[in-house]
């Protein structure tokens, strides 16, 4: 019975995420910080076995169990694995078969944002893992830029609250890419720290480790990123998330982490290695020449670390910049370079 429930909720997220899956892009600016619109529609694919190694070079599954990642069906990169044959099968299978965050936005309703969590969260809960989920419909997001867009100021805390009634269980929550950083930048934003706070107390309440996002280490001088997150609170925090869409290298993302950390008491983090296996070269909109990342899992070394994630899905646009498509859009060339390049 309990496969059968299983089975049961992974088709009905499948069906949701298809629908209207989600995508990100973050960044480091100047110029521009991010590049995220509503996603396109992917087609529902057979969900890959889900892993938890240590290295996106050598991806040979663990088996999923309790305090493991979910992998989520119905991806892009899912769907291009699926339909690809030969080498570029089996390239497109160390990202297919890593669990990567599912983005949760205003490009659908709030009633189906709901659903699309709720189907999520109990599939995780059904396999005894762990869900990761972004909220990404801060008002002004992206300050008009690639990723712009957001629910109305007069409409966000209603939004947040009902996406969290959708909650099961006790998934990661990556809480708004870039709203942190871009705090004053430009109009719209409303009472952003404010929003934030009150986002977080909500997902915090609903049952959900809430990691606000704070940028990367490329951005803001640490002491400034500590500031910036003591105008949200950390009481409704689980930690902050760090290097969401970017390239940074992992040991820059982590020295970086634990001086927040050390300036906030001790608050854990979290980081995206997803596409940060060769660093950055600086840029942030389709780089060349980057490389997959550690894969993602839990952490605990007796560090801050509470675990490296794959927040971004390796594949899809940062923008329609450095020849690429649109941001979001899976592009079969990067997502391809990406797992070559880790390859070694």
């Amino acid at each position: 019975m309990r496969s059968v429930r299983r089975a049961a909720a992974l088709v009905a997220l499948a069906v949701l995420l298809a629908a209207c899956s989600a995508t990100d892009g973050k960044t480091t600016p100047p110029p521009s910080s991010s590049d995220d619109p509503a996603p396109p529609a992917t087609e529902a694919a057979e969900t890959p076995e889900a892993t938890t190694t240590s290295s996106a070079a050598d991806p040979a599954p663990d088996a999923a169990g309790p305090g493991t990642l979910y992998l989520a069906p119905g991806s892009q990169a899912a769907a291009a694995w699926q339909a690809a044959t030969g080498e570029e099968k089996a390239l497109l299978a160390r990202i297919a078969q890593q669990p990567q965050a599912t983005w949760i936005g205003d490009w659908v309703d709030a009633a189906t944002a709901r659903d699309q969590v709720a189907a999520l969260t109990a599939g995780a809960l059904e396999a005894d893992q762990v869900a990761v989920l972004v909220l990404y419909a801060i008002p002004g997001r992206d300050c008009g830029l690639h990723s712009a867009g957001g629910v109305e100021t007069s409409e966000y805390a209603a939004w947040v609250e009902t996406v969290a009634s959708g909650i099961q269980g006790s998934p990661i929550v990556v809480l708004e890419p870039d709203a942190l950083a871009q705090l004053g930048d430009c109009d719209g934003q409303g009472d952003r720290a404010g929003f934030l706070a009150h986002a977080a107390r909500v997902l915090d309440e609903a049952g959900a480790r809430v990691y606000l996002d704070a940028g990367n280490s490329g951005w803001h001088p640490a002491a400034e990123t500590a500031r910036r997150i003591e105008l949200v609170g950390t009481q409704h925090l689980a930690g902050f998330a760090l290097n969401t869409s970017n390239y940074w290298a992992t040991a820059d993302s982590r020295a970086y982490g634990e001086q927040v950390s050390a300036a906030l008491g001790g608050l854990r983090f979290v980081v995206d290695t997803s596409r940060n296996g060769n660093g950055s070269n600086g840029e942030w909109c389709n780089p060349r020449g980057r490389a997959l990342g550690e894969a993602p899992r839990l952490v605990d070394d007796g560090t801050a670390l509470d675990a490296l994630l794959w927040v971004k899905s390796p594949g899809e646009s940062d923008g329609a910049c450095n020849g690429g498509p649109a941001a979001g859009a899976w592009w079969q060339e990067i997502a391809l370079e990406l797992a070559r390049n880790a390859t070694g």
